[in-house]
């Protein structure tokens, strides 16, 4: 739980980037490690707030992180790493460490997400895809609006790997949490 395959364009080409969550006692703080810079930050931060936002819809009671921090970690070494392409991935790992439901191990996504959880638009998408499928991963999400670039990707990677084009966050969640909710993580911390 709380760890999901985020793609990347890196300077070699594309890359697959883990993105880990973990939830301690605490504040309500989010807590961000790993070469992240400033886009990614705010990435991080308006995927807790749509996290927040649909507290109901995913089980949770409204006040599930007040007395909770919450650590995300992208672990890929001294890189440095930004660019407008990891909200999606940020809100699913926090949206299955607060609801203790295991992400699929056989999706990897791009996109960036608003407050309100739409998916925007990413670059990269031939290179993305074509890392993913190096990984053996079986689908991938794209926002929507790339649908358009879809033509980029080679037969070869595209006959194996499932494209799910998303425009909101609801369409990632769907996706790439496993069905079968496991009692909620808020139940570990007391909330007094």
């Amino acid at each position: 739980m709380g760890v999901a395959a985020g793609l990347a364009v890196t300077s070699t080409g594309g890359d697959v980037l883990f993105v880990e969550a973990t939830v301690v006692p605490g504040k309500g703080e989010l807590n961000l490690t790993g070469q992240v810079g400033d886009v990614m930050k705010e990435s991080a931060h308006a995927a807790l707030t749509y996290v927040r936002s649909r507290w109901h819809e995913l089980g949770l009671n409204a006040q599930f992180n007040e007395k909770r921090d919450v650590h995300v970690h992208v672990p890929a070494g001294a890189v440095p790493k930004d660019g407008p392409s990891a909200g999606i991935t940020m809100a699913i790992v926090l949206a299955s460490v607060f609801t203790n439901r295991p992400i699929r191990k056989d999706v990897a996504m791009t996109g960036e997400i608003t407050l309100r959880g739409k998916v925007l638009p990413i670059g990269g998408v031939r290179d993305k895809v074509l890392s993913a499928h190096r990984a053996g991963v079986k689908t991938v999400i794209l926002p929507e609006e790339n649908r358009k670039d879809a033509h980029e990707i080679p037969d070869t990677a595209r006959k194996d790997i499932r494209l799910v084009f998303a425009s909101h966050m609801d369409q990632v969640l769907e996706t790439a949490l496993m069905k079968r909710p496991r009692k909620p993580m808020v139940d570990v911390f007391s909330v007094n």
